[in-house]
């Protein structure tokens, strides 16, 4: 059955499955997660552990070993699996449809997994998992819901703080969450339980993101021109490659461009946000970025970015000189801000 990471407590607290599977690339609560389901497994009496590593040198034949073998003291035994890349291959995904249909009741498996995409969690292997499994599938902590992830943090170390305050810690974890639980944990180590002031919090925390370039569309599409100005100062200051960048950014433009001849057309906007596969937060802010923005408006901003292009390869307009990283945080700032 597939569940909530917010239901395993409850769920652990009842009884234990003999399987379970963990999917996220969120790595901080799957590794929460995890340590969760090896401490109720220790209180049931499950004090032998195995680790498995599926790389390329794995063989599927270690899972039915490690599976059928017994503890010389008659120990019941926690079996973990990891799958690093999601990719079992044609074998693999053989081998844990059978393993998921003939579980040994001395045993407590623990599959890992990052998130995967679309196909593969079509697959059979994947559907025999979810059916014989607890399956959690963890979802990235957006930055939307990031402030609320924070707050529930603090509150969980007897902590509060105001939205200023938890903004300002949500703008400097950003995509970044194994720091931002190490940020929060200082706060308590640093201050009393109650409320914490916006000077505490700024002299605690440090700026600590990292930036997804494949993020910038979200800032851009909403407006939050404040965002957008963080994530492409960070992402030059990570080393980001600028052709990476600008690429993706000019790839949304391109984007909005089609949806708008589409609605042009007279296609409805959902039916176009399907037809190229835009779902999630880039789905919700695409509607009201397509309103707001203006035709000419998208040309002018793909034209500039071709320019960009130029300046990035060396072959400078005359119109465009100057510095290409400043050039594109202008381009971003001219979609935002329309």
């Amino acid at each position: 059955m597939q569940l909530r990471l917010d239901a395993l407590d409850a769920q652990l607290s009842k009884t234990l499955s003999p399987l379970y599977v963990i999917s996220s690339d969120e790595h901080l609560l799957a590794l929460e997660a995890a340590d969760k389901i090896r401490k109720a497994a220790r209180a049931q009496g499950f004090t032998e552990r195995e680790v498995l590593v599926v790389d390329r040198s794995f063989k599927w034949g270690e899972l039915l070993a490690a599976n059928q073998s017994q503890s010389l003291f008659g120990d019941r035994k926690l079996i973990e699996l990891r799958i690093p890349t999601g990719k079992p291959g044609k074998d693999g995904g053989q081998a844990l449809q059978d393993y998921a249909a003939a579980l040994n009741p001395d045993n407590l498996t623990l599959v890992t997994l990052p998130r995967l995409d679309w196909q593969t969690a079509k697959s059979a292997w994947v559907a025999a998992l979810q059916r014989a499994a607890v399956y959690i599938d963890i979802p990235l902590v957006e930055r939307a819901h990031l402030p609320n992830w924070i707050g529930a943090r603090l509150a969980a170390q007897k902590q509060r703080a105001d939205r200023q305050s938890i903004d300002f810690i949500a703008d400097r974890v950003e995509g970044n969450l194994l720091a931002a639980h190490q940020e929060i944990q200082k706060l308590a180590l640093l201050y009393p339980e109650g409320n914490l002031d916006f000077e505490q919090v700024q002299d605690a925390v440090l700026n600590v993101a990292r930036y997804d370039v494949f993020k910038l569309n979200e800032a851009m599409l909403a407006g939050d021109c404040a965002r957008l100005v963080r994530m492409i100062e960070g992402l030059k200051g990570e080393g980001e490659a600028l052709p990476l960048v600008l690429w993706a950014m000019a790839e949304e433009i391109r984007t909005l461009l089609k949806l708008k001849a589409g609605a042009a057309q007279g296609k409805p906007v959902g039916v176009l946000l399907k037809e190229y596969r835009i779902w999630g937060p880039r789905e919700k802010l695409m509607e009201p970025a397509l309103r707001r923005l203006r035709l000419p408006l998208l040309e002018a901003a793909l034209q500039e970015a071709a320019q960009i292009d130029k300046m990035v390869k060396g072959l400078r307009a005359k119109a465009f000189a100057g510095d290409a990283w400043d050039a594109l945080l202008q381009l971003g700032l001219k979609v935002a801000r329309a």
